[in-house]
């Protein structure tokens, strides 16, 4: 499967971390809160520019609406929150003292009185200690407003998105070009792995789906072992490599040694759901109207009753982020959301064909990250 020349640039200086923490005080202005509060995950990487662990030991970044910053950090991670450069107070324990002395003295040098967490990622056990050091604390759950700072990539985003995605481009035609027939599904999972890390991957976005045959039919197979590749089976797999803090996520389906006119059919209606998501994708255009427009295609088609899944979701740190592109979801997509397409038809028993791209919302209407053939391919094999 052909490739065009690779478009990997690269990686933007990003923002400073004193411009990353001050968007961050602005959204606890927008909430009418004191402060804002993340713990380790793609927020907390995004704003201090490094990762770090979520474990057992609570690690605590405050953002005041006004006012300078503050952490609570565990001892052992000090000389690595070192080189973040972080410019507010520090407030570390060790494990054999516990963290509630340190808490205390957090919110006591913080002086707030309600404050916005990540409802998604925070800890019941954080959320238990902030109230033991400040029992009249208000907290709230800002996760849609903190995690939605995420939905408009930078130019640097855009960059460690597309070099995930180029790996991952690389990977897959490696792994084409090695099946066989007679080999187990676990076979190609492997060696697509394999070919991810060769090509340059830090890590895989999520455990591939390496599917044939009836698998493919359902939309999150697990590989098998004691399964050979045959004739006619169609081959589906969905994968992504991370670059720079950054997942790709992708599915191709193809065909071995040949498709029945049923596949054929199938396919073509999947395709042609794919093309229309890209042709209506543009910014102020709400999630709601593309999953409406690309799966009313599956619905106009004979095969409507395989529907199982809705359009797509974000991509960006996180495999599944905001926006979800589902019916009923009337939030508005500006310029640089990056969400994935992915139409796809499972008939239980036969088949299942998915077409994943990765797409940029631009104020022209969008562009595809991703770049791998979608015409109906049978591999010779």
């Amino acid at each position: 499967m052909p490739l065009e020349k690779d478009r990997i640039a690269d990686i933007p200086v990003p923002k400073p971390l004193a411009d990353r923490l001050a968007e961050y005080a602005a959204i606890a202005t927008d909430l009418g809160v004191d402060a804002i509060a993340l713990v380790p995950g793609p927020n907390f990487t995004r704003a201090v520019g490094q990762s770090f662990m979520s474990h057992e030991r609570p690690f605590l970044l405050v953002i005041r609406a006004d006012g300078p910053p503050a952490a609570l950090v565990p001892n052992l991670e000090l000389r690595s929150w070192e080189q973040v450069g972080f410019p507010g107070a520090v407030f570390d324990w060790r494990d054999q003292d516990g963290y509630d002395a340190a808490f205390v003295g957090l919110l006591a040098y913080l002086e707030i009185s309600s404050l916005a967490v990540e409802g998604q990622v925070m800890r019941v056990f954080v959320h238990h200690a902030l109230k033991r050091a400040q029992p009249d604390l208000r907290i709230i759950d800002g996760e849609v407003a903190i995690s939605g700072l995420r939905m408009i990539k930078t130019p640097e985003d855009i960059a460690a998105l597309q070099a995930a995605i180029d790996i991952s481009e690389r990977a897959l035609a490696r792994t084409f070009e090695s099946v066989r027939l007679g080999q187990s599904e676990t076979d190609v999972e492997q060696a697509l792995v394999q070919a991810l890390f060769a090509e340059g991957a830090e890590d895989l976005s999520f455990p591939p789906i390496v599917a044939a045959g009836d698998n493919a039919a359902r939309p999150h197979a697990h590989a098998r072992a004691d399964y050979t590749l045959k004739a006619g089976d169609a081959l589906l797999i969905d994968f992504g490599a991370r670059k720079h803090g950054f997942a790709a996520d992708i599915t191709r389906t193809v065909f071995l040694d040949h498709a029945t006119d049923e596949a054929q059919a199938v396919y073509d209606t999947v395709l042609r759901a794919n093309l229309r998501g890209h042709e209506i994708a543009r910014a102020g255009i709400t999630a709601h109207e593309i999953d409406d427009a690309v799966t009313g295609v599956l619905e106009a088609s004979p095969f409507a009753e395989f529907i199982r899944t809705k359009t797509g979701h974000g991509l960006g740190r996180e495999v599944h982020e905001a926006p979800y592109i589902m019916r009923g979801n009337d939030q508005v997509l500006p310029a640089g959301t990056v969400f994935t397409n992915e139409p796809g038809l499972y008939l239980p028993g036969a088949l299942g064909v998915r077409i994943e791209d990765d797409i940029l919302i631009t104020d022209e209407g969008c562009t595809s990250l991703t770049r791998f053939a979608k015409e109906l391919t049978v591999l010779t094999c």
